[in-house]
């Protein structure tokens, strides 16, 4: 840690900066974790006349489309010694804060289905496709259920590309039981609305911003924070500011969902996901939630790419012979698969860049998450069930990291190790798990 705290005035960690707006909507803007938060060690929060409580540990399940191309996506060495593949080759940089998991069972996706709405169901839920959804929870609600009751959010549910195309199991991931779809929020102006507060007129116009609503309460506040903890929240409200400006900069048709029958789906996803991955980055730094779910692309993905130059078909298409695709699964169809997984890995290390920039006590609030990376299929072109590829990243030295391992055992079991004995959540079982997978632990 930076900075060692000796003796000075402590911050309630559930501080908020609150005001009313001119049409006399509440803001409440959560504080980002500060120096004055924590114990001398900053291993603990340490409120004013309070004992000290453990930083909490986050989750993160995200997901993408489609499967991948095993041999750009797969690494063919175990170990530490891995060479890094071209699909995951954007992680280069945190090589030592992830495990390459491969061989993962999906043990759950037989049954009724079109291949993907029943591998879905197993892969998030471990339980059969009914026909209109899963049989039970998906993960990160089971989670969800035991460490979230003490945040603002029990969980967050993030989407990007919204793809009305398919019935509710391609469209969701997150799920609250039997056939009870949570389905993810991809339209960044709300979420920024959930987490902050309801915008007005003057906001969208950017002739004002949500800060002046709570300028005169965070005045009150710099004045009794030390030096170090006012650059914090300068450098916290200056980010919101930020997403402020970007996203009522969005052209109007990035706020609404285009019905089912649109064909055009040429929106800049990228840009609407780093919007997300900031809002949840926030999120989780102002504590409103420890579980979220985050939606890249849907279930059998029928987005197109032009920032990757593939517009004349669509994701889906390159992974089948079907005639829409130049290639399809062949070897030009190959390359196009590799590209659009590597913008997919791309993303994913742009959450894990901003969840290391963020100080939190003695460490960073990556230190203080696990975050899963998961696909419906292994290869996408025969619905591959079996011999899945995973990511599991993470700054807890309770996590195996910076290697490949083939692993033999099933999403059930992957996902009750980390629950367990990563998160400590103490769910206990999980569909399909029978065992805990002891490579995935250090």
């Amino acid at each position: 840690m930076s900075q060692v705290i000796t003796q000075r005035v402590r911050t309630s960690r559930r501080e908020l900066l609150s005001g009313l707006t001119a049409a006399g909507a509440r803001v409440a803007i959560g504080l980002p974790p500060l120096v004055s938060m924590f114990n001398s060690l900053g291993t603990a929060y340490a409120e004013p006349g309070a004992l000290e409580k453990p930083i909490e540990s986050r989750f993160v399940v995200w997901f993408n489309g489609n499967g991948v191309p095993e041999k750009y996506w797969i690494p063919s060495e175990e170990g530490a010694g891995y060479r890094m593949t071209p699909c995951l080759s954007p992680l280069a940089p945190f090589r030592n804060d992830f495990h390459v998991l491969s061989g993962v069972d999906n043990a759950a996706a037989k049954g009724q289905g079109n291949g993907h709405t029943n591998s879905m169901s197993g892969l998030m839920t471990g339980t059969l496709f009914t026909g209109r959804g899963p049989s039970g929870p998906s993960i990160d609600q089971v989670i969800a259920a035991r460490v979230g009751s003490d945040s603002r959010f029990r969980s967050l549910q993030l989407g990007v590309a919204q793809e009305s195309f398919g019935e509710s199991m391609q469209r969701n991931m997150s799920w609250s039981g039997y056939e009870r779809a949570l389905p993810p929020e991809m339209i960044p102006h709300r979420l920024f609305d959930r987490l902050f507060g309801a915008r007005e007129e003057g906001w969208v116009n950017r002739k004002k911003s949500i800060l002046d609503s709570v300028r005169d309460d965070a005045a009150l506040l710099r004045k009794r924070l030390p030096s170090d903890d006012q650059a914090r929240v300068d450098e916290h409200l200056s980010g919101i500011r930020d997403l402020e400006r970007s996203i009522a900069g969005l052209p109007p048709e990035y706020a609404r969902v285009d019905p089912p029958d649109f064909d055009g789906d040429m929106k800049d996803w990228p840009r609407i996901a780093k919007l997300q991955t900031e809002l949840l980055v926030k999120a989780f730094a102002t504590r409103q939630t420890r579980v979220a779910s985050y939606m890249l692309t849907k279930c059998q993905s029928i987005s197109r790419f032009p920032w990757l130059g593939y517009t004349s078909a669509r994701h889906h298409d390159y992974t089948h012979a079907v005639g829409k695709a130049p290639g399809a699964d062949g070897v030009e169809g190959q390359r196009v698969l590799r590209d659009i997984c590597r913008w997919h890995v791309e993303e994913f290390a742009y959450l894990v860049a901003r969840l290391k920039a963020i100080n939190e006590g003695d460490g960073t609030l990556f230190d203080h998450s696990t975050l899963v990376f998961v696909h419906e299929h292994a290869e996408a072109n025969p619905h591959k069930n079996s011999g899945l590829a995973m990511l599991v990243a993470g700054g807890s030295n309770k996590l195996a990291r910076g290697k490949h391992t083939r692993v033999t055992g099933t999403v059930g079991d992957v996902y009750l190790t980390l629950a367990d004995d990563v998160m400590g959540a103490g769910i206990g079982k999980f569909p399909t798990a029978g065992k805990k997978i002891n490579s995935l632990l250090a």
